[in-house]
């Protein structure tokens, strides 16, 4: 499987980890994940920000990244998930630019290479607002958009504020698909940090998979040396409270009820294995069950829209365009496709 550049190297950062040798102590990354490659240059949007009732001028980061063969005039937006920054779109970023198409991926604000700030309220509104600010900066009419993960929740938002600017919407491994308030205690966020603070390697390998349905060491590995070298840094505690904001985000403020909403074409494209759900852990076991697999749910869902089909990845998890890039790749440029 071929994989971005910047996903080999971070693979033979961790080779001590996946051999029996002594355990060697993983070099510090900064919050903003200074120091940490991405696959195309990243620029920088001032966005001004409201936290602790004080008005606070930070920064979006952001690829953008030209057609390398003849340009079809259309852009693709990429929205990232909530446990991975933008550069994990290294390869798709690739096979857009070479089928003609520009790609804007950012970082939301308290992401990624984005900057951070702490006591800020996160909102899935406010990402859909500083990425339409990013694409007017940019001069962008219209896009399409490709989003993963918790990015379906920000893009949900992003294509009600403006339909007429979007053409059609990837819904790729969503979460937010069901409303988890009924579903879920309402979240702690000091008792979160010190959960997640407390989360080992080996703890958040097992997520990976249990959660995820990841399978492949090569896809898990990465982001498990990225998260200690983030742990490694005097800035984790800081990282883990700007990080953890999203939680409280996923489970209040909800958009199922209103993706039947949502105007243009669009597809999901989900793994058979992704059990992605957030606050399970955390629910009754009377409430577990609940709980749907993202395949269901996106079934459920897609008959109430008004244009919208399904595609689902047989023995593939949360990371498709990782765990099967020609495939996700090929699926995604055939819906786009005039």
């Amino acid at each position: 499987m071929k994989l971005p550049l910047f996903f080999c190297a971070l693979i033979l950062a961790v080779a001590p980890l996946t051999r029996p040798a002594v355990a060697q102590t993983p070099a510090p990354m900064g919050a903003s994940l200074e120091g940490y490659a991405y696959p195309y240059p990243v620029s920088f949007l001032p966005v001004v920000v409201e936290a602790k009732g004080k008005r606070v001028q930070t920064k979006l980061a952001y690829m953008d990244a030209a057609p390398t063969s003849l340009a079809n005039g259309r852009t693709v937006l990429l929205l990232h998930g909530r446990n991975f920054p933008a550069g994990y779109w290294g390869g798709t970023i690739e096979a857009l630019t070479a089928a003609g198409y520009r790609v804007i991926a950012p970082d939301q604000i308290n992401f990624g290479k984005s900057g951070r700030v702490d006591g800020m309220a996160v909102s899935f509104e406010a990402m859909a607002e500083h990425t339409w600010a990013l694409l007017d900066h940019l001069k962008i009419e219209k896009v399409d958009v490709l989003a993963h993960s918790m990015g379906n929740m920000a893009a949900t938002r992003l294509v009600l504020a403006h339909p007429e600017r979007v053409g059609r919407l990837v819904m790729y491994a969503p979460i937010g698909l069901q409303d988890y308030r009924s579903l879920t205690p309402p979240i702690d966020p000091e008792a979160l940090v010190r959960t997640e603070s407390a989360k080992g390697a080996e703890a958040y390998r097992k997520e990976l998979v249990g959660s995820y349905g990841l399978a492949s060491s090569e896809v898990i590995e990465p982001f498990v040396a990225l998260r200690e070298q983030l742990k490694a840094s005097g800035e984790w505690p800081f990282y883990v409270r700007t990080f953890n904001a999203s939680a409280v985000a996923i489970r209040d403020l909800p958009v199922a009820q209103d993706i039947p909403r949502i105007p243009v074409k669009t597809l999901f494209l989900v793994g058979s294995t992704d059990r992605a759900a957030p606050g399970k852990a955390q629910a009754s076991e009377a409430d577990k069950p609940k709980f749907k697999i993202v395949a269901e749910l996106a079934r459920d869902l897609a008959p109430t829209m008004p244009d919208a089909s399904v595609r689902v990845f047989d023995g593939r998890g949360h990371l498709i365009h990782l765990e099967d890039p020609e495939a996700f790749q090929k699926a995604v440029l055939d819906f786009l496709a005039p």
